[in-house]
């Protein structure tokens, strides 16, 4: 249980870390004198890089252990934040930053998933994957918050204290932090042939692994447009859309942490994941029914709430089940959530230029569709366990 609560604190520290940048990032883009765009690429570049090295990150953890590389992701982290903090006026220098970022990424997320993994048993997986998922919310509600306060100190501050933040929880990990994977399993993984990034990617879990992309993929489609879609619906505003966002962000948080925590139980993922990806889907086409800020903000929560019930119940079941080591799998998720934050904004945004709410149709229907996907899991599955009892 130790183990479990500190790899939560360091979770929660790393994602408020990451909440402190975001009211700041656009004015130290903007402020460099550069268009608006650049932001975005930012974030796709940083979104790029974890796409290709997370699946490496998660390999490196299960040879030489979930502790040192979590504590290297962590200096990287620190690096990254300073040098965006210290680029005032360099755009190159922000460019840099982020690809550092992207490239460290995979270390602290992927390794810290995986490390819950190692030290939860199977009844009790969902649970702490649930809690994960609500210490991750809470940093993305309390990080903008602080952020946005620092500012007034300077646009560079919040990235200084990302840095000392982040520097601060690799020393935590460095004290207090127990190594997860046994001596012997490292040993085992280090004969073990590296093989390729998608062996992971096989048998009924390939589902599961696409499912976790239509997940992110409805999350960073609805971010690329909803305050767009809901200025020129409801005239909101920016600190309207904050607020939706918050209360969508801690109403999720606590579904993860009660509701998920304690009654989805072993052997019951598959329904909650049905269940997340239809309320995800209706939450989404009821979001072309706002017509004030209550209004935007109940569907903006059915749809968060929705949203958040499929992330820790996936990768519980991909976590018990994968073949290959937790890190390569964890790292693969994070892969997967990457790809989906590359191409979501990208293509919500171009079906926004043809019409306000294609990108709420088309994202609600791939929603749909991972039911599809949750089924062929669950047959794939169960052909699998009659074969292994048949034998």
């Amino acid at each position: 249980m130790r183990r479990l609560s500190v790899i939560l604190l360091m979770l929660l520290t790393v994602f408020i870390g990451f909440g402190l940048i975001i009211p700041v990032l656009p004015l130290m883009i903007t402020d460099a004198g550069a268009r608006a765009y650049h932001l975005g690429l930012m974030l796709a570049a940083y979104s790029a890089v974890s796409f290709f090295v997370s699946p490496w990150w998660g390999r490196l953890s299960d040879r030489i252990g979930r502790k040192p590389v979590l504590i290297i992701g962590l200096v990287g982290f620190a690096a990254a934040f300073a040098v965006f903090g210290l680029a005032k006026g360099m755009l190159w220098l922000m460019y840099v930053s982020r690809l550092v970022g992207g490239g460290f990424s995979g270390a602290v997320t992927a390794t810290a998933m995986a490390y819950i993994a190692d030290v939860t048993g199977v009844e009790d997986r969902t649970k702490g994957m649930a809690m994960a998922g609500m210490v991750i919310g809470l940093g993305f509600i309390i990080g903008p918050a602080v952020g946005g306060a620092l500012s007034s100190f300077g646009i560079a501050v919040p990235f200084f204290a990302a840095a000392g933040l982040a520097l601060l929880n690799a020393l935590v990990g460095a004290v207090l932090l127990q190594e997860s994977l046994a001596p012997e399993m490292r040993q085992t993984r280090r004969e073990e042939p590296a093989g390729s990034r998608w062996a992971a990617f096989s048998g009924p879990l390939k589902y599961l692994y696409i499912v976790d992309f239509i997940a992110q993929f409805c999350i960073s489609s609805l971010e690329g447009v909803f305050q767009l879609f809901e200025m020129a619906a409801i005239g909101a505003t920016a600190r309207q859309i904050g607020y939706m966002f918050a209360i969508s962000g801690l109403c999720g948080a606590l579904v993860q942490g009660g509701i998920v925590r304690n009654y989805v139980k072993h052997g019951r993922e598959v329904p909650a994941m049905y269940a997340g990806l239809i309320v995800s889907g209706i939450g989404l086409l009821a979001l072309l029914l706002s017509v004030d800020f209550w209004t935007a903000t109940l569907f903006m929560t059915v749809f968060g709430v929705g949203n958040t019930v499929i992330k820790p119940t996936l990768t519980s079941l991909i976590t018990k089940e994968t073949k290959v080591g937790q890190g390569q799998a964890n790292g693969l998720l994070s892969s997967m959530d990457s790809l989906a934050r590359i191409i979501g904004p990208i293509l919500s945004s171009s079906l926004f230029e043809v019409h306000h709410d294609l990108p709420f149709v088309v994202t609600a229907a791939v929603a749909f569709a991972g039911i599809a996907l949750v089924a062929a899991y669950r047959r794939g599955s169960n052909r699998h366990a009659s074969m292994t009892g048949a034998t």
